[in-house]
């Protein structure tokens, strides 16, 4: 049997309080809604807990409040088999995402970082240098880009892959591109740094000489060579009630099947079913299939 990768997740923890409605309100506007629920995200601890569900080996880098949702997100590494030794108590409260999800599943986030802006390049470069046996690193944009750059240049220096998921968007520094080996925006990621939708022209011209892949959604997702060949990955079609989550069920899963051996048009085509099972469930981390349920996919 294979031995399960090693991945590292440098990234935000948060809850969730997420609420459903047939529509959504305008400005001024009050409406009813169909259900609240709280949960557990973080796009980087969402991507830490689907690379765990996959199989990996996997350590959350980050911080959280001492508070009564930093306890609860512990106990939920834990449960999912996180290593969390390498997440910082902060005096800052945890972070929290409030979402607004409508009938037809697409979502709404405000983030209020809280926690997750309160650790440094220090913190994050210790424990890239200390976790044993490293295969991945992975990073979002919903830390500190200073604080994920510092990760990537040691985990370059140890021989380790990056991979950087850039949402919430922003532009990206020179020093955060020069450690990144994958970028991994969305359809919407995409047009903002590019200026345009995803075409063969834009998509062949992105990030020349890198690799990439651009997710989009229900049409799956495009991989880019660094020598800017397109590669096409199709997703089942399903009846999406909630993409909350997707995009990170796409980058969990990947990671792992890249880190266990795959070659990138296998992984990307085993992240496009995980993530489209995702979409078929209530919230993030919750909608996630099971180690059982990926089982019989892999």
């Amino acid at each position: 049997m294979a031995k399960a990768p090693v991945i590292a997740v440098v990234g935000s923890s948060s809850m969730d309080l997420t609420c459903y409605a047939e529509v959504l309100p305008q400005a001024g506007q009050t409406l009813y809604g169909n259900l609240f629920t709280t949960g557990f995200g973080g796009k980087g601890a969402n991507q830490a807990v689907m690379a765990a569900l996959a199989g990996a080996n996997v350590y959350m880098v980050g911080s959280i409040g001492n508070d009564l949702f930093g306890t609860s997100l512990q106990e939920n590494f834990k449960n999912q088999n996180v290593n969390s030794e390498y997440v910082k108590i902060s005096s800052l409260p945890t972070g929290v995402a409030h979402i607004w999800v409508d009938s037809q599943g697409q979502n709404r986030i405000l983030i209020v970082p809280g926690a997750n802006h309160d650790f440094d390049e220090n913190h994050a470069a210790q424990a890239i240098k200390l976790i044993p046996d490293l295969a991945i690193v992975i990073g979002q944009c919903e830390v500190p880009q200073s604080v994920t750059a510092a990760a990537f240049a040691v985990a370059k220096e140890r021989g380790a892959l990056t991979i950087l998921n850039p949402a919430p968007y922003q532009e990206l520094s020179s020093d955060l591109l020069a450690v990144t080996d994958w970028l991994i925006p969305n359809e919407i990621e995409f047009e903002e740094f590019v200026g345009s939708a995803p075409t063969a022209l834009t998509l062949a011209q992105f990030r020349n000489g890198n690799q990439s892949i651009v997710t989009l959604g229900d049409k799956g997702a495009v991989l880019v060579s660094p020598q800017g060949d397109l590669t096409n990955i199709s997703t089942n079609k399903v009846q999406a009630i909630d993409t909350t989550g997707a995009g990170d069920c796409f980058i969990g899963s990947f990671s792992y099947a890249l880190g266990s051996g795959s070659d990138p048009e296998n992984a990307a085509q085993f992240a496009c079913r995980i993530a489209s099972i995702s979409v078929t469930r209530k919230g993030a981390q919750s909608s996630y299939p099971s180690a059982a349920e990926i089982s019989t996919l892999s």
